[in-house]
């Protein structure tokens, strides 16, 4: 009796499997965009004030040097969790409480490991993998510091984020919000007291992180402690079992090894850009800050179609997969072309936010105003993946993303470059790689047949409830 209130209840609150497709997505989107805007806001706070009260080199590697790093581990956090989000998603639109309470146990157990893992090879690895990133010498020691720090945080934020995606998969997106506000504005303010207050500048600013890390993964795991139903958390439960570790990794490996795809080429052009000099490091650094506001909000939509396509697949709405991604294309877009707007006028504004240094200021909105009015060409990339990934393929969104983004970044440095070395040059690749990618995904989400595939692997009949 209890589990039947727990599925109605949270069916009464989420809509997501009837009602309105637009009106529910953005019941959905919103409260993870403002989660979205305050993890952007938490990675920012650092180098908006690192930048303004230490020094250019200092913002140099807590953004450049360091960022595309942290994103390597970070990016297969963040995918670990979303095989956790697809696999609770599937499981509760289908209404199986014990696959719920597995996904759950298990995720958190991987967590655990995984984070542990992960701090240990950062900690040994990082010092050398910034010298073979050609980072200059004016600018390594703070990149030192800074990860060595950060990888500290590495177990808080590989729990914060599967015990987000556990309360998204089940409809409730604004508790992860409301912890995330409560992380940022920690982080904020012992980002002032550290560096201002207290002189520790990049240490400080790396510490500040950590601690708000640590507030985020308490927060989220406390509410899940407390939780109603086959998601409440319970320790003694806590262990790995194959079969369900292997749906989640099924999912989750891909999908974070597809966002290590866009660091690792991203690593590849920080390296190059680091060879343009400490002035360009900057810039790159405030405009990818600057940038990161318009991921944010394509993340929040890529996450809400995914765990849209999630439940309704549990429940075999098909057809309503398929009018939810018509809807959230048309969005996205919409979003896109405004971001570029805003962004490609005030992108000198907007980037003295982190530093007043004239030259920087003017590389920064030149490449700004280079990359950004290309944004609405990524948009079927990120909601197609999205819901592929939703109905439990995630290997050759993967794979699409390798061909389109990873490799002809690769080729672009080191076929087209040479030609010209310029770094307006080299970042033309990023419109160039969005462009073909979108054009992949479009391909493979219509002629691909991937909904069929996954429909046949879950012992599903589409003709009783949806058609494929």
């Amino acid at each position: 009796m209890r589990l039947h209130r727990f599925w109605q209840d949270e069916h009464n609150v989420n809509g997501i499997i009837e009602g309105t497709i637009w009106k529910q997505l953005l019941i959905f989107f919103f409260p993870i965009l403002f989660g979205t805007f305050f993890q952007q806001l938490y990675n920012t706070a650092d180098a908006m004030i690192v930048g303004q009260f230490v020094g250019k080199e200092a913002l140099a590697a807590v953004g450049g040097a360091t960022s595309v790093l942290v994103n390597l581990v970070v990016n297969l956090f963040v995918g670990m969790s979303t095989g956790t989000m697809v696999l609770v998603a599937q499981r509760f639109g289908a209404q199986d409480p014990e696959g719920v309470a597995e996904g759950v146990h298990n995720s958190y157990t991987l967590a655990l490991v995984f984070g542990l893992l992960m701090t240990a090879v950062g900690l040994l690895a990082a010092p050398a993998a910034l010298r073979l990133m050609g980072t200059p010498d004016d600018v390594y020691g703070y990149a030192v510091t800074y990860i060595e720090v950060y990888c500290l945080g590495f177990i808080p934020t590989a729990i914060y984020n599967t015990g987000s995606a556990v309360l998204r998969a089940v409809g409730d997106t604004k508790r992860p919000l409301y912890f995330l506000i409560v992380s940022c504005l920690t982080n904020i303010v012992l980002d002032l007291y550290f560096v201002l207050g207290l002189n520790l500048g990049v240490f400080g600013a790396a510490a500040a992180t950590f601690i708000s890390q640590v507030v985020s993964a308490v927060l989220v795991t406390v509410a899940l402690l407390h939780a109603a139903g086959p998601i409440r958390l319970n320790p003694r439960r806590l262990r790995f079992q194959p079969k369900i570790l292997g749906q989640i990794v099924k999912v989750g490996l891909p999908t974070g090894l597809q966002s290590d795809m866009y660091s690792i080429s991203n690593l590849l052009i920080q390296s190059t850009i680091n060879s343009f000099g400490t002035d360009t490091m900057a810039a790159w650094t405030a405009y990818g800050k600057v940038d990161g506001f318009f991921w944010m909000v394509l993340s929040a939509y890529g996450i809400a179609i995914s765990t849209f396509a999630g439940q309704n697949f549990g429940a075999q709405k098909y057809d309503r997969i398929r009018k939810s991604v018509k809807v959230c294309l048309g969005m996205a877009a919409g979003t896109a072309v405004a971001f570029s707007l805003v962004f490609c006028i005030f992108a000198q504004p907007l980037l003295g936010l982190f530093t007043n240094d004239r030259v920087v200021l003017e590389i920064g909105a030149n490449l700004a105003r280079m990359i950004m009015p290309f944004y609405v060409v990524y948009v079927c990339t990120e909601i197609l993946s999205g819901t592929i990934r939703g109905a439990g393929s995630a290997l050759m969104p993967m794979i699409l993303t390798g061909c389109g983004i990873c490799l002809l970044r690769v080729l672009w440095i080191i076929f087209v470059l040479p030609f010209r070395r310029d770094v307006y040059l080299l970042l033309t690749s990023y419109p160039v790689t969005w462009g073909i990618t979108s054009l992949l995904f479009i391909v493979y989400y219509l002629r691909g047949g991937w909904l069929r595939r996954q429909i046949a692997k879950n012992g599903f009949a589409p003709e009783e409830k949806g058609k494929a």
